[in-house]
């Protein structure tokens, strides 16, 4: 089975966010890539920032584009997102919910898809509430057979890009999160977005992938230093190749 990941969409109502990028020809971009595979897709889950300022326009103009696509789409907040718009708008998402953190699970195939609220409104960076990580330890421990693909927004470990390590999710919550997943050996990989770069690593004896931004890349900066926009990086997703015993992950940039 292959599950496609979009994260850090960024769709704005007007032409150009912040950094003055186009985030929307970035997105259209990954669709028509997407839809031209050989095959579709199992899930296409969209990782957090879906829009850029969590405004009710964002969210229908990000329905529209969506809606090119003929594949099951499981949506979660980020931190530029606010939950009272995206659920107006993705009003039949049931799993989302109606009030409250956005976490849920979905089986697909003999794999358990979870996922995971990292968001503080208002806030850049994020945390897991106990309510939600006790949730999770059930879920796992329901169905300890099934193998487990956590995603969540915000990364639970540093990636080497100081700016956006300070902004990641708190380091307790990361700390109880990883005990979770040490104890849960069905867990295969904790798939994540925010950092607007395809970052890959081994935490907790499982890999860890940051998805890349359908939008635009941030400029590579190990250490210190401020977020820019690199306009020369191409858009990119991933896609996730379960076969059952072994996870592969595809970079696809486009």
């Amino acid at each position: 089975m292959v599950i496609a990941q979009f994260s850090d969409l960024h769709v704005v109502a007007g032409a150009r966010d912040g950094f003055g990028t186009d985030t929307v020809s970035g997105l259209e971009r990954c669709i028509r890539h997407l839809r031209a595979l050989d095959r579709p897709p199992d899930l296409l889950v969209a990782s957090g920032d879906l829009v850029d300022q969590g405004e009710p326009g964002e969210y229908a103009r990000l329905r529209d584009l969506l809606s090119a696509l003929e594949v099951p789409l499981c949506l979660m907040p980020g931190n530029h997102d606010r939950r009272a718009p995206l659920r107006q708008v993705f009003a039949d998402h049931d799993y989302l919910g109606s009030s409250g953190r956005m976490h849920f699970y979905r089986d697909v195939r003999g794999l358990r898809v979870i996922a995971l609220d990292s968001v503080i409104e208002g806030r850049e960076g994020g945390d897991l509430d106990e309510a939600q990580l006790q949730w999770l330890d059930r879920v796992l421990a329901d169905r300890p057979a099934i193998p487990a693909l956590i995603f969540m927004h915000h990364p639970p470990a540093a990636t080497g890009f100081s700016r956006m390590d300070r902004i990641a999710v708190a380091p307790e919550n990361a700390g109880q999160l990883g005990a979770i997943v040490a104890r849960h050996r069905q867990v295969k990989a904790v798939l994540c977005g925010h950092v607007h770069r395809g970052v890959q690593g081994v935490w907790q004896g499982v890999l860890l992938s940051v998805c890349p931004s359908t939008a635009f890349q941030a400029k590579l900066r190990l250490g210190a230093g401020r977020f820019e926009a690199d306009l020369q990086e191409a858009p990119a997703y991933q896609l996730h190749h379960w076969d059952g015993q072994a996870l592969v992950t595809h970079t696809v940039t486009v």
